[in-house]
């Protein structure tokens, strides 16, 4: 009875040892197989929104290239009505007053070219209507010469009670009064938009500001990115009023000066016609 005790206790121990190193065989395969697809159920998901950054960042940059935020054009997309009108004011005072330079340069050029042709031609002929029909129809010289010689056809009535001399001295005067006047037409322009252009861009800038500020204001974000764009944005305007009023203010200085060479000219052909037109009265009489 004691051996057959013994021998099942002995079977019992052994079944036991069996199983005991039989379990570390097999637990590590089985969760070997979670642990394998844990890792790839994990990394999975986020795989493919790993390129997604850098696209969206060349995207970015690709945007960035295109468009610039603080340029001119903006600058007209994002200003409203009296901006714009400021911009529209300040690109016609540029276009008049080159025009006007343009215009008054050709026009002295061309009397500079006439007064050449009176001095070589007008001064050569048998007499002031000879000389007259020498010059061209539209040259303040033939202007002046005409004049003269119609003082001269009607020196009658009232008129004739004045001194021929003071009669013929005082048409010559009129009409190089208007040859002057002719010449300085324009310059005005010039001198307006010289005088008003950078304060009409001034006004272009303080209204940006305004807006920028009062923008930034109800925003909350005051940082230097935020601010430097709007208010860059409205120093434009005083830009482009100093660009406008600079070319200006040359160009009329410089057609000025040119005017005094013209006007002396057409001076001194007034004076030398009076002279010659008493000096043949005289010989008539």
């Amino acid at each position: 009875m004691r051996y057959s005790f013994v021998r099942w206790m002995g079977i019992a121990l052994h079944s036991a040892a069996l199983l005991c190193l039989a379990a570390p065989t097999l637990s590590p395969a089985q969760t070997a197989a979670p642990a394998a697809t844990a890792p790839a159920t994990t990394t999975a998901a986020p795989a493919p929104a790993a390129p997604a950054a850098p696209a969206a960042a060349s995207n970015g940059n690709k945007a960035e290239g295109i468009e610039n935020p603080y340029g001119i054009e903006a600058l007209w997309k994002t200003s409203d009505a009296v901006a714009k009108t400021v911009l529209i004011l300040l690109l016609v005072m540029s276009a008049s007053s080159w025009y006007v330079t343009v215009v008054k340069l050709l026009e002295q050029s061309k009397t500079a070219r006439q007064a050449k042709t009176a001095a070589q031609e007008f001064w050569n002929a048998g007499s002031v209507e000879q000389g007259a029909k020498k010059l061209e129809p539209n040259s303040p010289f033939r202007f002046i010469a005409d004049s003269a010689l119609n003082a001269i056809r009607k020196h009658d009535g009232l008129k004739g009670h004045i001194p021929l001399a003071d009669w013929v001295s005082m048409s010559i005067q009129r009409a190089m009064d208007r040859v002057q006047s002719n010449a300085q037409r324009g310059l005005a322009v010039l001198a307006t938009v010289g005088s008003i252009s950078p304060f009409v861009g001034l006004f272009g800038t303080v209204w940006g500001i305004y807006h920028a500020l009062t923008a930034i204001g109800i925003s909350g974000q005051a940082s230097i990115d935020k601010v430097a764009g709007p208010v860059g944005e409205a120093l434009i305007m005083t830009a482009i009023g100093l660009a406008v009023a600079v070319p200006a203010v040359l160009g009329y200085n410089w057609l000025v000066r040119r005017n005094k060479v013209v006007l002396d000219d057409v001076r001194a052909f007034g004076q030398d016609l009076h002279a010659v037109i008493v000096a043949e009265v005289a010989q008539k009489k």
